[in-house]
């Protein structure tokens, strides 16, 4: 075929895809679009394991393909505030109200809960396995002396974490204070390292219990539920947000398919994530 042939025989082939593509209503650039879904949510959620299983359920269902940014919810909920993102999946309620308030966010649901705990080496050198009471316990920690590795990365675990040291009115100082900057999986491997406590959720516990060989010291304590919940990035603010795509997953996460799947999620044979969707108003 003579080369001066080939540029016009590829624009009759593109202009024939483009109609074809017209006369099925579809916009190409659109449809290219509206395939993928953009999530920020927290390290709890990828680190134990949830969303691996979770997402390609829905993924089927809806056709869309999510794509995941896995960070703390303060990292998760600017990304959503800066439209880096369609949707959001975050645990601080505080913050999540702050970000629906302030306009950047619509339509949040309560998804699921689980609880934070208090995990540390076995041989337990403060002296706080079996405690009921958190911040009984987080007084002993800065009393003791002994490491405390913290998120430091403004995670919802990060925010719990520094609310019970300031109603303790003191915290572990110095080398007994380490603010790792890290998702939840990395300092509880750090935590095993050094020999030290940390505050964690519950799931990725279960996921790294293993490899950590971490003991759950302090649980129970109603402070210490930790509520999910699901926001869509306010469409008004960014023309270019899936919204419908947002919708989609809020409305399937949320649905009886979405919430018993959840409620069978084991890690170690337990379960570490409990439904809590209510009906939309």
């Amino acid at each position: 075929m003579s080369r001066s042939l080939l540029p016009s025989l590829i624009s009759r082939r593109l202009f024939g895809t483009c109609i074809v593509l017209s006369l099925a209503g579809v916009h190409a650039p659109l449809a290219l679009a509206q395939q993928v879904l953009k999530m920020s949510t927290t390290t709890s959620t990828e680190n134990s394991g949830l969303l691996t299983y979770l997402l390609p359920m829905f993924e089927r269902a809806s056709g869309l393909k999510v794509q995941v940014i896995s960070v703390g919810t303060g990292k998760a909920l600017e990304l959503a505030k800066n439209g880096d993102v369609d949707v959001t999946l975050v645990h601080a309620r505080p913050s999540e109200d702050k970000f629906v308030a302030a306009g950047d966010g619509v339509n949040r649901r309560d998804v699921m809960y689980n609880d934070f705990i208090i995990v540390g080496p076995a041989v337990d050198p403060a002296g706080i396995r079996g405690n009921k009471d958190a911040l009984v316990a987080m007084k002993k920690l800065v009393d003791s002396g002994v490491k405390f590795i913290s998120r430091g990365d403004n995670s919802g675990t990060d925010q719990m974490e520094k609310g019970y040291w300031k109603q303790v009115g003191s915290q572990p100082q110095g080398s007994s204070y380490v603010a790792a900057g890290l998702g939840m999986g990395e300092v509880l491997n750090m935590a095993a390292q050094l020999d030290a406590y940390t505050l964690t959720d519950r799931a990725t516990y279960g996921a790294y219990k293993a490899k950590t060989g971490l003991v759950v010291a302090v649980e129970g304590d109603p402070k210490m539920f930790n509520p999910y919940g699901i926001i869509a990035v306010n469409p008004a603010k960014y023309k270019d947000i899936n919204y419908k795509g947002a919708m989609q997953l809020i409305d399937w996460i949320t649905s009886e398919t979405g919430q018993k799947a959840i409620g069978a999620f084991r890690v170690d044979g337990q379960q570490v994530f409990f439904p809590s969707a209510k009906p939309a108003r």
